[in-house]
C-alpha cells in the first residue's frame, strides 16, 4: 500500500509545461469577502486539459504563474459554493493578466463573463445533516444500501446489522422521506436487496427538530433514490454483476416524463443471487464449554417498484399520487454445530447438537400515497397535507432437526424436530398537515400527525412426531399490537442579525398502545400490555457566523425511540434446541437527550462534537438459560441508562492536481449501565472510533480511479458485546462512453477480506468470545445508459408515512 500511495503521488506531479505568463484574480463570495483556500484550476480551451492548479490566499487572491501563451478557460471551486467558471481568457507572452474580482454566486446563474454551475461533493455537511452522495461514487458499484451504511460518515453497522450514528442506536431508516416500516431481520434484507444503482444519496440528520417525529435516538438515516431530470421523456437502465464467493446481479429502470401539466415517473428493479454468512463462538456457562459453528447461505428474488404522478394546479398548487412497493423471496440454508464439553475438560466432549435449518421467506409491501402541496412564495405561505396507507406482509417457514451425536459423531443420541410457520401482517395508516408561513422576520411553523399501527404477529411451533407436524400449545402464541399517536407541533425560526440566528420547537405526542398476547394454553395467558402516556419533545439551534467562512452551530433535541413491535412479543424464537430469542412485552420506551456543537470552516472542514443522555436503553443481552443449563437466550431489556461522548471530524481536500480526497474521522466515548439483581450487573465503559477516506484520480484515457477503505477501533455493542479493530479496503474504476451517456465502472470491495468482527460479551454467568464473516470480498462490474431529454427537473416530495416503519420486524 505503500508503493501504490507513492505511484499515485508522482502521477500526479509530473505535469510541467512551457512557462511564460501569468494570471492573477481575487475570489470574493455574494457579500464581497474573500474566499481563502478556494482551488483555481486553467484549462486550454482546445483539449480541455489541466494547465495548472491553484489555492487562493487568505486575502482570496490567486496567482497561476509560469503560464505558456494561449486561451484557456478558468474554473474556482470551493465547498458550499457553487462553481465560477471564467472562460475564453486569452494570455500573451510575458504578459500578467490580472482578472479583477472574481465573485461566487449562491446558485446557477448567467454573467457577462462568468457563468456559475452547481458542483456536487462526496460529503456535504449542512446546517441540519450530513449528505453522502452515492451517485458517480465508484466503489459504490456493486453494493447495496446495507453495505453503503458502513461508508457513510458517522454510521457504524454492529455484528447483528444494527445501525448505529455517532454511536448512538435507535436511527430510523426513511426512503425519500418516508419511514421503512421494517426491523431486524426484514429490515437488513431490504436493504441488502436495494442495490446502489438505485441510490443518489444518503442523508444523516443526527438532532432533527420539532417538525420531525420524535421517534428514534440517533437520528434519522434518509436514503434518496434517483430522479430523473428532464422535460420530455427521459429515462436510464442500468445492470450490475457481482462476484465474491457467490454470484449477484440486479437490472435497474427509471423512467420520467413531464410537461406544464404534470410529471409521471416511475422505477422497477429486478435483483437475485446468494450470500454467506459464518459465525463461531466459544462460550462457558454453568461449568460447560460450549464451541459453536454456523455457516449459512441465503438466496433471493427481489423486485421493487416506485410510480407516481404529480398534477400542477397552477402556480402554486400542486396534488400528487405515488405508490411503491416490492416482493422478495428469500431462501436460507444453515448449519449450527455445537460441541459440548465440561467447564473443566474441554478436550471431553459430552455430544455434539448438529442442528440444520431450511428456510423459505416471503416479504410483499405496498405503500400508496395522496400529497397536496400549496406554495405561496410571495405572501411566504405553505401548507402540506399528506394521506397514506401501507401494508407489509411478511410470511416464513424454517425445517429445523436437532440431532444429538456421540462424541465421535458416528451415533445418533436423541432427535428433535422442529417446524416454524411465522406470519406478522402489518397495517399502517397515517395524516400528515404540516404549514409554515413568515412571522416577524422569521419562518413560523405548526402542524399536526395521526398514526395507526395494526400489527398481527402468528407464531406457531410443530414438533414432528412420527413423521407428522404437532403444534406445540407451549411455544405457539398470536401477538396483536394496535398503537396510535396524536401529535402536534410549532417550531419557530428567525435570523436574529447578520451573525446570529435560531431555531425553536416543541412537539407532543400522546401515544395509547394495547398488547395483546392470545396463547394456545389457558395458563400461559399474560395481562394485555396497555401503554397510555403523553411525552412533550423539545429542540432548539442556534448559529453563530464567526466570519463568512467560520460557522458554529449549537443544537439541542428530546427523543424517544419505542420498542419495534415483534420485540414485544414474549414467545421463545428458537436458533437451535440450546439457543433461542425472546421478547419482552414489558419495555418502555427510551429516552435521550442530545447536545451538538458544531463548526464549519472554509465550507469544507467540519467539527462535531455531541453528549447524549439516554434512559432506559433498550438493548440485547445474551444470558444463560435458567432451566437447561446448556442452552441460553437473547432477550432484550432497557438499560439503566447510557452515556455517550462523542465527536467527527470530515475534511475534503485535493492534494494534487488530479487527487481529491476526502476524510472522515468519528470517535465515541460509550458508559453502559445497568442492574438487575442476582448479579445480572452491566458495567461497560469503552472508547471506539472510525476513519474512513476515498481518494478520486482523473488517469489517462478518461478513466477515474478511485481507493476507499475504513478502519474501525474496538467498541461495544448493545449492552455488553466488546468488539475488536476491522477495516477494509476498496478499489474502482469509471470510463465514460457515448458523450457521457453510457457509464461503466468496475470495483473490487474488501480486497483483503478483514471486514469481519471479532469480540467477546461476559454478563450474568455466560463469557463468550466469537467472530463473524461474510461474503464481502467482490468484485462487480456495471453499465448504466441515459437516454431522453436531461434538462427538467421532477418534483422531490415527501409523503407523510414516515415514521412508524422502522419498528415492524419478524
Amino acid at each position: 500500500m505503500r508503493g501504490l500511495f507513492t505511484l499515485s503521488l508522482l502521477l500526479c506531479t509530473l505535469f510541467a509545461v512551457a512557462q511564460s505568463g501569468s494570471i492573477i484574480g481575487q475570489l470574493q463570495d455574494e457579500n464581497q469577502q474573500a474566499v481563502e483556500f478556494a482551488n483555481v484550476a486553467l484549462y486550454k480551451v482546445e483539449d480541455n486539459s489541466l494547465v495548472k492548479v491553484e489555492s487562493s490566499e487568505a486575502s482570496g487572491i490567486f496567482k497561476l504563474q509560469k503560464i505558456p501563451a494561449g486561451t484557456y478557460n478558468l474554473v474556482a471551486t470551493f465547498v458550499g459554493l457553487a462553481d465560477l467558471k471564467k472562460e475564453n481568457i486569452e494570455l500573451n507572452a510575458d504578459q500578467t493578466l490580472d482578472l479583477g474580482i472574481l465573485a461566487f454566486a449562491p446558485k446557477s446563474v448567467e454573467l457577462t463573463e462568468a457563468t456559475v454551475t452547481a458542483s456536487r461533493v462526496m460529503v456535504e455537511i449542512k446546517p441540519d445533516r450530513t449528505v453522502f452522495n452515492v451517485d458517480g461514487t465508484i466503489n459504490s458499484t456493486g453494493d447495496n444500501a446495507m453495505t453503503l451504511m458502513r461508508k457513510a460518515p458517522g454510521v457504524l453497522v454492529d455484528n447483528n446489522d444494527n445501525i448505529n450514528v455517532l454511536g448512538r442506536s435507535g436511527v430510523l431508516i426513511y426512503i425519500d422521506g418516508k419511514r421503512l416500516p421494517l426491523s431486524g431481520q426484514d429490515l437488513t434484507d431490504y436493504l441488502s436487496n436495494l442495490p446502489s444503482d438505485q441510490i443518489d444519496r444518503i442523508d444523516i440528520i443526527t438532532n432533527p427538530g420539532a417538525k420531525y417525529e420524535a421517534e428514534g435516538n440517533a437520528g434519522i438515516i434518509d436514503i434518496r433514490l434517483k430522479k430523473d431530470k428532464s422535460l420530455g421523456a427521459n429515462g436510464s437502465i442500468r445492470g450490475t454483476f457481482s462476484q465474491g464467493q457467490f454470484a449477484q446481479s440486479n437490472l435497474n429502470f427509471t423512467g420520467n416524463y413531464r410537461n406544464k401539466a404534470m410529471n409521471v415517473f416511475g422505477t422497477l428493479g429486478l435483483g437475485q443471487g446468494e450470500s454467506f454468512n459464518s459465525m463461531v463462538f466459544q462460550s462457558t456457562q454453568n461449568d460447560v464449554y460450549l464451541d459453536e459453528s454456523n455457516y449459512g447461505v441465503r438466496g433471493w428474488n427481489n423486485n421493487n417498484y416506485r410510480l407516481g404522478a404529480d398534477f400542477y394546479l397552477g402556480d402554486k398548487s400542486i396534488i400528487g399520487i405515488l405508490a411503491t412497493g416490492g416482493y422478495a423471496n428469500t431462501t436460507s440454508d444453515g448449519d449450527n454445530r455445537i460441541a459440548i464439553s465440561p467447564r473443566t475438560d474441554i478436550a471431553a466432549i459430552d455430544s455434539i447438537l448438529v442442528a440444520e435449518s431450511d428456510g423459505d421467506f416471503n416479504n410483499d409491501r405496498n405503500t400508496y400515497n395522496i400529497n397536496y402541496r400549496f406554495d405561496d412564495r410571495k405572501a411566504g405561505k405553505s401548507l402540506n397535507v399528506d394521506l397514506d396507507y401501507g401494508t407489509y406482509r411478511n410470511a416464513g417457514y424454517r425445517y429445523q432437526p436437532n440431532r444429538y451425536y456421540n462424541a465421535t459423531e458416528e451415533a445418533v443420541l436423541s432427535e428433535i424436530i422442529n417446524a416454524f410457520d411465522t406470519r406478522t401482517d402489518i397495517d399502517i395508516y397515517t395524516f400528515t398537515a404540516d404549514y409554515e408561513q413568515n412571522l416577524y422576520g422569521g419562518k413560523l411553523g405548526f402542524g399536526t400527525k395521526f398514526s395507526k399501527v395494526v400489527s398481527d404477529n402468528t407464531f406457531l411451533q410443530f414438533d414432528e412426531v412420527n413423521g407428522q407436524n404437532i403444534q406445540n400449545d407451549t411455544f405457539s402464541n398470536i401477538f396483536l399490537y394496535d398503537e396510535n399517536v396524536y401529535a402536534g407541533y410549532v417550531n419557530y425560526a428567525r435570523k436574529i442579525n447578520d451573525k446570529w440566528s435560531f431555531s425553536a420547537g416543541v412537539r407532543a405526542e400522546q401515544t395509547d398502545a394495547l398488547g395483546d398476547l392470545t396463547p394456545f394454553l389457558a395458563e400461559l395467558t399474560e395481562d394485555p400490555v396497555d401503554l397510555n402516556y403523553l411525552q412533550f419533545f423539545p429542540s432548539a439551534g442556534l448559529t453563530w457566523q464567526l466570519k463568512p467562512t467560520q460557522v458554529i452551530n449549537f443544537n439541542y433535541g428530546r427523543r424517544i425511540n419505542r420498542p419495534d413491535y415483534n420485540v414485544l412479543n414474549p414467545f421463545n424464537n428458537r436458533l437451535s434446541q440450546l439457543s433461542y430469542e425472546r421478547g419482552n412485552p414489558r419495555l418502555n420506551p427510551e429516552i435521550v437527550n442530545n447536545v451538538e456543537i458544531g463548526y464549519t470552516l472554509n465550507y469544507r472542514y467540519n467539527f462535531k462534537i455531541a453528549y447524549s443522555k439516554t434512559t432506559d436503553q433498550i438493548t440485547r443481552l445474551i444470558a444463560p438459560d435458567e432451566v437447561d443449563p446448556r442452552a441460553n437466550f437473547i432477550s432484550w431489556a432497557n438499560l439503566a441508562e447510557q452515556d455517550i461522548f462523542s465527536a467527527n471530524i470530515s475534511a475534503p481536500m485535493q492534494l494534487a492536481k488530479k487527487w481529491n480526497a476526502y476524510f472522515n474521522l468519528s470517535a465515541s466515548h460509550i458508559n453502559n449501565q445497568a442492574d438487575y439483581g442476582n448479579g445480572a450487573v452491566v458495567d461497560v465503559q469503552t472508547f471506539t472510533y472510525s476513519i474512513y477516506q476515498q481518494h478520486t484520480f482523473d488517469l489517462p484515457w478518461k478513466l477515474k480511479g478511485e481507493i476507499s477503505g475504513y478502519f474501525a477501533g474496538p467498541g461495544v455493542w448493545g449492552g455488553v458485546f466488546l468488539y475488536e479493530t476491522s477495516w477494509a479496503l476498496n478499489v474502482g474504476l469509471q470510463r465514460k462512453f457515448l458523450e457521457n451517456k453510457m457509464n461503466v465502472r468496475i470495483s473490487f470491495n474488501d480486497i483483503f477480506y478483514e471486514s469481519g468482527w471479532d469480540g467477546f460479551s461476559d454478563f450474568n454467568g455466560l463469557y463468550s468470545a466469537g467472530s463473524g464473516r461474510w461474503d464481502s470480498r467482490r468484485f462487480s462490474v456495471s453499465v448504466g445508459y441515459n437516454f431522453g431529454n436531461e434538462n427538467v427537473k421532477s418534483r422531490n416530495r415527501k409523503a407523510g408515512l414516515e415514521k412508524e416503519a422502522e419498528r415492524v420486524g419478524g
